[in-house]
Order: C-alpha cells, then sequence, then structure tokens
C-alpha cells in the first residue's frame, strides 16, 4: 500500500499542475489547444479545455515520478521513506516547473514579436497570424514544464535514494575539494 502513496501523490500533483498550468495557458492562447492539439472534446472554453488536458497531459508524468519516488523510497532493506515526506519536495518542483513556464512564455513570446521564431507548416496557416505569438509562448511554456518537471523528477529520485542510502561523493569517486 504504501507505493501506491507515492503514485497518487505523483499523479494528483501532475494534474493539480497541470491543470493550473492549462487553466493561465488557454486564456493565453486557445488556439493552441483548439488547434495545435487533436480535439479531447467539442468545446473552446479555456475552462473546459485547461481541466481536460491538464489531466489527460499530466496523469502520466505524475504515475512515473510517483513509481520512481516509490522505488527509490521504498526498496530495500535500508530506512524507508513515506510518501508525506515527499509532499513538500514535490511542491518544490511544481513551483520550480511553474517558474520555468512563465519565463520560458515570456521568452517565447518575446522571441515571436521580435520575429526570432515563428510558426511554420500548416499550423502557421490554421492560428491567425497576430496569434502566433501568443501560440508560441504557450509552447514554450509546455516544453519548459515538461522539461523541468522530467529532469526535477529524476533528480528528486537520485536525492532520496541518495538519502536513504547515505551516500557520499567519496562513495562515487568524487574527491572532495580542500
Amino acid at each position: 500500500m504504501p507505493w501506491l502513496q507515492f503514485v497518487a501523490l505523483g499523479i494528483v500533483a501532475a494534474c493539480v499542475y497541470g491543470i493550473v498550468h492549462d487553466q493561465v495557458t488557454a486564456r493565453v492562447c486557445v488556439e493552441y489547444f483548439t488547434l495545435g492539439h487533436a480535439p479531447l472534446f467539442a468545446t473552446e472554453s479555456p475552462i473546459l479545455l485547461g481541466i481536460g488536458w491538464g489531466v489527460v497531459a499530466s496523469w502520466w508524468g505524475g504515475a512515473i515520478l510517483g513509481l520512481g519516488l516509490a522505488a527509490a523510497a521504498r526498496a530495500g532493506n535500508r530506512p524507508k521513506f513515506d510518501a508525506k515526506e515527499m509532499v513538500r519536495p514535490v511542491c518544490l518542483l511544481l513551483l520550480v516547473m511553474a517558474t520555468s513556464a512563465i519565463l520560458s512564455g515570456m521568452v517565447g513570446y518575446w522571441l515571436a514579436k521580435t520575429g526570432t521564431i515563428q510558426l511554420l507548416g500548416r499550423i502557421a496557416l490554421d492560428v491567425p497570424r497576430e496569434r502566433h505569438p501568443y501560440f508560441l509562448a504557450d509552447m514554450w511554456a509546455h516544453g519548459a514544464s515538461y522539461l523541468v518537471g522530467f529532469m526535477g523528477g529524476w533528480l528528486l529520485i537520485v536525492w532520496v535514494w541518495w538519502r536513504r542510502f547515505g551516500l557520499k561523493p567519496e562513495d562515487l569517486g568524487i574527491k572532495p575539494r580542500t
């Protein structure tokens, strides 16, 4: 049962983050969801799109994180961590993800407004020209969330394993500075 608590923590955290993230990005550029993705259901409502895509696009990442944390925190005969101990680190990861999404979205928007980046292909024809910077802002924000979430999730798993097994840099052949 403790393993399932980690998986539940990961899924709930990812879905909450995904819904909040997509509530914002659906309002920045609804076309990102209606034209840039296969339709989930027939709506252009930013609220419904944010909820639907927030869950569909996020739950699996949370499940992977939860399974990884469960393995790092519970496997073996060393003292085990409880899922409760991971709530703050997971929340910190979500905060870092949100910050990176905001900053990346702003950079994507600025690069699009200055003509440094642009939409190409069919999507460039489907999305109204004046909406391109907003579409690219959403794209960059989502990309940052996935990248930082993936990297941060792995770092969190390694951190838990490291703490459980009491590894020191010397154990890995890393010499301490003198």
